[in-house]
Parts: structure tokens; C-alpha cells; sequence
């Protein structure tokens, strides 16, 4: 404590008058010291470069300023293209153990471009390596940090002595290296972590340093170093570091930007403020060159985080739409997937997907063959003239289909029933008892009921879709969920108040949360005469029911209403069209023999009263049967 407390003294003695006037006497008598006394005593008054207090000022004056004036060797390792050169150099210079730790370090950066098999082999190279092994306490914090980076790539083992040496010296000097040093030195924790290795005692300590010194953080690059690395650190210092990058996010280059985005992806971090600076600043500078890599890692960013920003989605497609040919297959499904998790239907984009697959069929593999017919179903997005493409797909799958692993399997037959391409081949492969049985591998609750509903969806295209081909209706086996109970959204609560009030409370005339035997959910059912008028539908067959409803005929000119609530998520992003999804379910309950009447959220969200949402619902009736007696 005596030693802590005595050098932040001596940090600031010179900064008080008392202090450089007493420091006279202590200067005049240095003639009756020996010389080595007489520097250490110097050392001991002269000014520390840190001073409390100082901020970033002083990590700024740190990153730029060397401790030690560079070598003639130095200067010329620098200037050479080829790691022969770089030995060549050692070998008629030599030099310290610093000169030798930033050879080493050319020599790893010329070996990366070049290519130099078995250079630690090389004598002039292990004269290197034994200069810095001898004097390792004589390196430079900078160098001692790249030092680790360079022997990891060059291959030295992780266990070798020399590693284990500058590890150790790191640690003892842990507290003086500067916040960039620490960011380095994270990057080669993380290398060392992937390959099985690891220094806990350096780990810790490193980790340590960042959580206490992250105010010393002042400029981009250490940051985006830092958060491409969030899964060493803990929650609140990324918190930190968020903070941080929103301070600084107006300096950040476009590979800053792409960097942070793809941490904050990695971990699953919707820092909404933060992506919201980078998107304002990526589309806001015309300096920044929107290569195609950052566009793609851009676009899957927002589409992992789930977050909107439609200028620069637009910016990204109107960058993208003359590279697409210049794509590969992989950047094509990429980027179709990231726009479908985003709802986001770009029609120009999406034709030049199917004319990508089109043209280059051959180099697609079957995933990414299942990926694009996915992202195309969850939008919705019918081809207008695809015989091509699908006859491309169908091809493509031929082979293969049948060992696709089950949900994807089921995945892709259920998106061809979403865009009207499915066979009975498909159909009747996924709903086998054998392979029904697949699915409830792994006890999820949650996946399996979504599965058992898409194999009813499945199910429902066989029975209502016009197929050319009559087949044996198939059976969903799966069980249904027991003790799960529905909550309905405010959406759904409000439609059916409005609809007991418009059958004027009459429980027999109206069901509500209906489940079909299809997988689809009605939320209200009519039953309406000839005079559009309710009639009671307790005893009247309803072959769409699980139990098949009562055992009367319908009456004559009877019709069957069914009101469905159309939520904001049901749509594509800032549009007005359905998902895949429910646009499937609208045209299978129109099949099944309905009168859809349908209540979107930005219409019933302006009726402020119930007598307005109960006069909206009659009109949509009226409309609706108008349509229907018109065909």
C-alpha cells in the first residue's frame, strides 16, 4: 500500500511549486551518485506520460508516442516485401530483443502475404526467437502484444516456452499496456479459445482491465475490435461498450459499422439506439463505398435483430440490383433470407433471385435450393411466368428430397402448398405415420405443435386445392397440445364483442375462436338466410369442425360467413399484403366453402365506438354476399 501510495505521489510531485523547489537540492547533489543512481533518480521525479485523471487525452498520447527511438533495422524490416528479406536483414544486423519482436512481426505479416512453409525452422529465424527469449523483459508493450499474434500465426505451439514466457510478462505488465494493447490482446484470447487453449490467469486479468479502464476508450477501431469479440465479455460491460460506440459511432467507417452490427448480431444484442446511429450514418455518407460483403452482412444483421430501417433497406437494394449477377449462390439465399425474416417483399429484388436460380441452377445445393423456396413462400411472392424456375426446382429436388432431414422437409412442402406447387409425391411423403412420428424427436412442445399445424395446412391443400389428381386424403397423427390455452389479442377481444352485438346477443347464432379441421383458426362464424339475416347454426352440419356439427342440411340460399382479424404482423413490411401464411388461409377458407369477410388492424383501429365497429361489420357482410350472389 506504502509503494502504491508513494508513486501516484511522484506522478504529481512535479505538478506542485512545493515539489519542484524542493526537487532542486535532490538535482544538485546527483554529482556525489554514481551514474546508474543518478538516472534512477531522475526517473523517479521526471513527469509519468499517465497522470490521473487525463482521460482519453492520455490514451491517445500513449497510442502515438514510442518509448524507444526505432533502429535502422526497424525502419528498413518495414519497408521490405518478402520474409526472406526480413531474415536477411536480421542476419546482417541483429539487435535488441524489441528489434528482434518487430522482425518477427513483419516477418509474420510478409509470410501471411507471401507464404513461407516451415520458417520457424530457419536459423536466422530461431536466432530471433532466442534474442526475445533472453531480453523478453526488455520488449515494448506494442511489440510484446503483436508478438503473441505473430508466433500464434506463424505456428509456433501454444505451449512452447517462448509463449509461455511473453504470456507471463503481459500479465506482470497487464496494468501499463493501453486500451488498444487490451483490445489486441482480446483478439488473440478469442484465436487462442477457438483453437482449445487457453491462459485463465491471463484471461481474467485481461478481463478484468476492461471492465475497470473502459472510460480509456476513444476511438473507433478498438471498439469494433472489442464488440466483434462480445462473447469473452460480461452483460454490463457491453452495455459499456454500446455506450460507447454510440458516442463514437459518427467516426466510424463503413467497416467499423459492419463490425459492430455483426457483434450486436452474433449476441443476439437489439441495441435499437445504436443500430439506429449506424443505419443513420451508413446511409447518410456518400464518402462510404457500399462493397457487396458489407451490403449482405448489413442485411443479415437486420434481419437476425429483427429491426426496420426501410431508407437503408432500400439504399441496400438499389446497390445490390446491378451486382446480382455478379453473386453467388450463397449471397443470393443469404440475402433472400434475411429480407424474408425482415417481411420485407422487394419485388425488382426477388425476380432477380428466381432469375439468379434460373441461370445458374447448377451451383445452387439443395439447402440453398430449400432456403430460396422458403423465403419466397413466407413472403408470398408469386412468380408470374415461373414455369421455368419451378421446373428447375422440382428437378433440382428430385434426387434429394427424400433424405432432407424431416422439419425441412416439412419446411419446404409446406412453402410449395404456399406458392400453389406442391404434388401428391411431396403431400404424401410428409405425412407417412413413420415420419409423422420424426417430428416429435426432441420433446419440444412449442416445435411440434407448429409442425403438427403445418401437416394440417398440408393436409388441407390435398383436400381443397385442385391438384389434377385425386389422392387418398391424408391423416394428421400428431397429437394436439392438452391444457395449452388461447389468448386472444385486443384485436381479436374487440372483434367479438362487436360480433355478439351484431347477432344481438344470440349465442347460437355465432361461434367464436373456431378451430378448423384445416389448421386454421376462424375468429367469428355466421350463419346468414337469403335475407342476410343469422340463423341458428348449433344443429346444421359443419363438415369443417374436428366432430362434423350437428346433422341438419344447410338451408337453401344459406350462407357461411367467417370473419377473420387480419394483426399488423400478418403483413409484409409497410404493406398491405398478407404473408404466405395467411394468404394461404384466406384462399383455403374461401375453398372450404366461406364468405371471408375480412377485418384488418388499420381499419378497425380508426373506429373509436362500438356502434361504428358493429355498422363496419354489417357493411363488410353486405359487401361480401353482394360479391358472392354476383359470381
Amino acid at each position: 500500500m506504502t509503494t502504491r501510495l508513494l508513486c501516484r505521489w511522484t506522478r504529481l510531485f512535479p505538478r506542485c511549486p512545493q515539489a519542484a523547489t524542493a526537487s532542486a537540492p535532490l538535482q544538485t547533489c546527483t554529482v556525489h551518485q554514481t551514474e546508474p543512481m543518478c538516472q534512477m533518480s531522475l526517473s523517479w521525479i521526471r513527469p509519468s506520460a499517465r497522470h490521473l485523471c487525463q482521460g482519453s487525452e492520455l490514451a491517445r498520447m500513449e497510442e502515438t508516442t514510442l518509448p524507444y527511438e526505432q533502429t535502422q533495422l526497424v525502419r528498413l524490416v518495414e519497408k521490405v516485401s518478402t520474409p526472406e528479406e526480413v531474415l536477411q536483414l536480421w542476419a546482417e544486423h541483429g539487435g535488441s530483443a524489441s528489434d528482434a519482436a518487430r522482425c518477427l512481426v513483419q516477418l509474420n505479416l510478409r509470410v501471411m502475404e507471401k507464404g513461407g512453409e516451415g520458417i520457424l525452422q530457419d536459423p536466422r529465424c530461431e536466432s530471433m526467437l532466442e534474442t526475445v527469449h533472453a531480453q523478453v523483459s526488455s520488449v515494448w508493450n506494442g511489440s510484446l502484444v503483436g508478438l503473441l499474434r505473430a508466433l500464434t500465426m506463424l505456428g509456433l505451439p501454444s505451449d512452447a516456452p517462448l509463449l509461455c514466457s511473453i504470456q507471463n510478462e503481459v500479465l506482470w505488465r497487464i496494468r501499463r499496456l493501453t486500451y488498444r494493447h487490451l483490445a489486441y490482446l482480446v483478439d488473440w484470447v478469442a484465436f487462442q479459445q477457438r483453437q482449445g487453449y487457453e491462459n485463465e490467469a491471463l484471461t481474467t486479468a485481461l478481463l478484468k482491465q476492461l471492465e475497470l479502464r473502459w472510460t480509456e476508450l476513444c476511438d473507433s477501431r478498438t471498439i469494433s475490435i472489442l464488440m466483434g469479440r462480445a462473447s469473452l465479455f460480461t452483460p454490463s460491460l457491453m452495455d459499456k461498450l454500446e455506450d460507447k460506440a454510440l458516442e463514437l459511432a459518427e467516426s466510424f467507417t463503413a467497416e467499423d459499422i459492419r463490425r459492430v452490427a455483426f457483434a450486436l448480431a452474433s449476441q443476439n444484442r437489439r441495441a435499437v439506439p445504436l443500430l439506429r446511429a449506424l443505419s443513420y450514418h451508413l446511409n447518410q455518407k456518400p464518402s462510404f463505398e457500399l462493397k457487396t460483403p458489407l451490403l449482405l452482412d448489413i442485411t443479415y444483421v437486420y434481419g437476425k435483430l429483427n429491426f426496420h430501417q426501410t431508407h437503408v433497406l432500400q439504399r441496400i437494394a438499389a446497390e445490390l440490383l446491378p451486382r446480382l449477377s455478379e453473386l453467388s449462390s450463397l449471397d443470393v439465399t443469404r440475402c433472400a433470407k434475411s429480407l424474408a425474416f425482415l417481411k420485407w417483399l422487394h419485388l425488382p429484388m426477388f425476380e432477380g433471385f428466381a432469375q439468379h436460380y434460373v441461370s445458374n441452377s447448377e451451383n445452387y445445393s439443395t439447402l440453398q435450393v430449400c432456403n430460396l423456396l422458403i423465403s419466397f413462400a413466407k413472403l408470398n411472392f408469386q412468380l408470374g411466368k415461373g414455369e421455368e424456375f419451378y421446373q428447375k426446382v422440382h428437378k433440382a429436388l428430385e434426387g434429394s428430397f427424400q433424405n432432407l432431414e424431416p422439419f425441412l422437409k416439412t419446411d419446404v412442402v409446406w412453402s410449395l402448398c404456399v406458392l400453389n406447387q406442391a404434388n401428391p409425391y411431396y403431400i404424401s411423403s410428409v405425412t407417412k405415420y413413420d415420419f409423422q412420428k420424426k417430428l416429435t424427436a426432441g420433446g419440444i412442445v412449442d416445435r411440434t405443435e407448429s409442425y403438427r399445424m403445418k401437416l394440417l395446412h398440408i393436409s388441407a391443400f390435398a383436400q381443397l386445392e385442385p391438384l389434377g389428381i385425386t389422392i387418398e386424403s391424408p391423416t394428421v397423427l400428431l397429437p394436439a397440445p392438452q391444457g395449452k390455452v388461447e389468448v386472444s389479442t385486443p384485436l381479436q377481444s374487440s372483434l367479438h364483442t362487436a360480433l355478439q352485438s351484431l347477432t344481438n346477443g344470440q349465442t347460437q347464432a355465432l361461434r367464436t375462436a373456431v378451430k378448423t379441421i384445416y389448421g386454421w383458426t376462424i375468429d367469428g362464424e355466421l350463419m346468414v338466410d337469403s335475407e342476410s339475416k343469422p340463423i341458428d347454426l348449433e344443429n346444421l352440419q359443419a363438415p369443417h369442425l374436428p366432430g362434423g356439427g350437428g346433422r341438419d342440411a344447410l338451408p337453401a340460399g344459406a350462407r357461411r360467413i367467417a370473419f377473420v382479424a387480419w394483426e399488423f404482423p400478418n403483413f409484409c413490411l409497410r404493406s398491405k399484403d398478407l404473408l404466405g401464411r395467411f394468404a394461404m388461409q384466406k384462399r383455403h377458407l374461401q375453398l372450404a366453402g366461406f364468405i371471408l369477410v375480412e377485418v384488418p388492424y388499420f381499419e378497425w383501429l380508426e373506429l373509436k365506438s362500438d356502434w361504428q365497429k358493429v355498422a363496419y361489420l354489417k357493411d363488410k357482410l353486405g359487401k361480401a354476399v353482394a360479391e358472392d350472389m354476383a359470381k
